[in-house]
Formats: structure tokens, C-alpha cells, sequence
């Protein structure tokens, strides 16, 4: 009898772009689009493997599943299963590791740059008929050039790697701090620090660290406090990390010059969030992993975690070790 397979919420994966041939040829497949808090238990019920992206998978709704044999993240970050719970009743919880590196790191250049030059803004102006008004050139905003500047990057895994050679390229120094620090890269300038080093010295500090018990709400008043007045703060990593109100009062008191975050603590944004007013703020819906090669990689790996369980052998596991 062929595996029970369902894709709690396959819509962001798939939106008619990335189909489910490999995953479906593996056994009986059910795809939902996006499943509500109160019907995660029904729809489970009877699923061999669960595939789930931010449907949370809580240790009550593992207890109510019977059947469930091995869960699927689609996504690099898992802390929306209680992978504890799933350990304790023998439920291998696998991940995909990689598969949005460039994706993520161009999306931080893409956010970056736009801090530097506010392209959209000058676009705008344009259209509005702003350019006849000015001289042969004019900017609204300062200009700026990232070369001899310094990137601090507080998480130094694959995606921070790439931030940094990135940023090498543009002539950055780049700063790097990592609680399992690996080998050095091969370019210079290049130093390791400490997260509070990284706040005072660099000019741009991006987050590439996952969200953990012990670092939730790192980002705060005391951190942003030590940063220079013209330095950017850069979030595409996971919104917890980030004591929001303190980042929106610091942009308010012009203790940074702007921040840019792919990522909130609740998704989607609610209204009256404190960066939605926040000064120099720029705000995008959660979608630095989502180019269309990511996905499809994604999907790929999926499919390789999958056929790695039927086969006995799982494979890319995060909850071995979680007692």
C-alpha cells in the first residue's frame, strides 16, 4: 500500500509554478494550499508523512496523529514542529539545507542597495514629473558607496558565507561572528567578533543565525544603542531575533540611518506593527528564499528526504539528538 503523503500548505511552494511530480510519484499525494489552526488534526489524520512549511506541528497534534511516521520541512528553519515531541515517538523530522543560499544573499544586496541609492523612490519622482523640475541630475536622498565600508554578519553558515563574499566583491571588510565559527574564508579584509563588536564597528549588520530559545529578542535597545548613526540594519533571517519596538523607536531617534527586513515576529504584518512607521523602514512580505530556482530546489531535496524514509535510510534528520 503506498505511503499517505499531505502538503499542509503547499501554496507558497507551488502557486502553479513548481509542480509536485516527484514528491506525487512516491506515494498517495494530498496537496492543501494553506490549512487553518483548526483543521491541521483532520487533515493529518491518517498521513503517513507529513510535509508542512509554517503549519505548526505542536507536540498535542503529533499525540493525536497515530499513523504519522516521518515529517518533511519545507523550509531550512523547523522550529514549527515540536521536533522534541516528534523524537520521543520515533518520528524522524528532516530539513532542507540548502537551497536558497544565493536567493537569500542576493536578496540582501537587493535590500542593501536599495538603502543605498532608494532607486524606487528616485523612479517615483520620475514619473511624477519631478526630473523636468530639477537640474540635469538630483538626488532626494544621500548616495551611498559600499566599498571601504564594513559588513557585520551575526550567523556564519552558508548563507552568511555568501553574504560575505558578496560583500567582498563590493570592496566591504567584512566582520563575522558564529557560535560554531568553521574555517576562516580565503579573502581579506576578514575578522571574527563578538556580536556586541559587530553592532559598534560595522556599517551594515545583517542577521544569518537561526532562532533559538536562548537568543530570541537579541536585537534590542542595548545592541542597536552601540550602532554608528549612518550604519543599516538588515534582517532576512527569522523576525523573532528582533525586538521590534526597540528597532522602530531606535529608527525614530536616528540611532541608525535605515533597516531592511524580509521577516517580522508574526506573519503576516499586523496593522499598527511599530515598523510600519518607522522612519527609513523597508518591508518585504517573507520572500528572500522565493525565486523560482529556490523553490524548485526545494521541491527536489523534498523529494529526496521523502524517498530517503521509504527507503530506511532518512536523511537531512534535525531531531536525532533532541532528547
Amino acid at each position: 500500500m503506498p505511503a499517505r503523503i499531505v502538503v499542509l500548505d503547499g501554496y507558497t511552494l507551488n502557486p502553479g509554478d513548481n509542480p509536485w511530480t516527484e514528491v506525487a510519484a512516491l506515494g498517495d499525494l494530498t496537496v492543501y494550499d494553506r490549512t487553518p489552526p483548526d483543521q491541521i488534526v483532520a487533515r493529518s489524520a491518517g498521513a503517513d508523512i507529513l510535509l508542512t512549511n509554517k503549519t505548526p506541528l505542536t507536540a498535542e497534534t503529533i499525540s493525536q496523529l497515530p499513523n504519522l511516521k516521518f515529517i518533511a520541512v519545507l523550509a531550512t528553519g523547523y522550529n514549527v514542529v515540536d521536533v522534541a515531541a516528534a523524537r520521543k515517538r520515533g518520528i524522524p523530522v528532516s530539513n532542507v539545507p540548502i537551497y536558497g543560499t544565493d536567493s537569500v544573499a542576493q536578496f540582501v544586496f537587493a535590500l542593501l542597495l536599495e538603502l543605498c541609492h532608494h532607486v524606487a523612490l528616485h523612479n517615483d519622482l520620475i514619473h511624477q514629473g519631478e526630473w523636468p523640475r530639477r537640474e540635469w541630475c538630483f538626488w532626494n536622498t544621500p548616495l551611498i558607496e559600499l566599498a571601504g565600508r564594513t559588513m557585520g554578519l551575526v550567523g556564519f553558515g552558508r548563507i552568511g558565507r555568501r553574504v560575505g563574499e558578496i560583500a567582498h566583491a563590493f570592496g566591504m571588510a567584512v566582520l563575522a561572528h558564529d557560535t560554531h565559527p568553521g574555517a576562516e574564508p580565503g579573502y581579506q579584509p576578514f575578522a571574527w567578533a563578538g556580536i556586541e563588536e559587530i553592532f559598534s564597528s560595522a556599517d551594515v549588520v545583517s542577521l544569518h543565525c537561526p532562532l533559538t530559545a536562548d537568543n530570541a529578542g537579541l536585537v534590542n535597545a542595548r545592541l542597536l544603542g552601540r550602532m554608528k548613526k549612518e550604519a543599516f540594519f538588515i534582517n532576512t533571517a527569522r523576525g523573532p531575533l528582533v525586538n521590534e519596538q526597540d528597532l522602530a523607536a531606535a529608527l525614530r531617534d536616528g540611532k541608525l540611518a535605515g533597516a531592511a527586513l524580509d521577516v517580522v515576529s508574526r506573519e503576516p504584518i499586523e496593522a499598527g506593527h511599530p515598523l510600519l512607521s518607522a522612519p527609513n523602514c523597508i518591508l518585504t512580505p517573507h520572500i528572500a528564499w522565493a525565486t523560482a530556482a529556490a523553490r524548485r530546489r526545494l521541491t527536489r531535496t523534498t523529494a529526496e528526504n521523502v524517498a530517503a524514509f521509504l527507503a530506511g535510510k532518512p536523511i537531512n534528520v534535525v531531531n536525532e539528538r533532541v532528547s
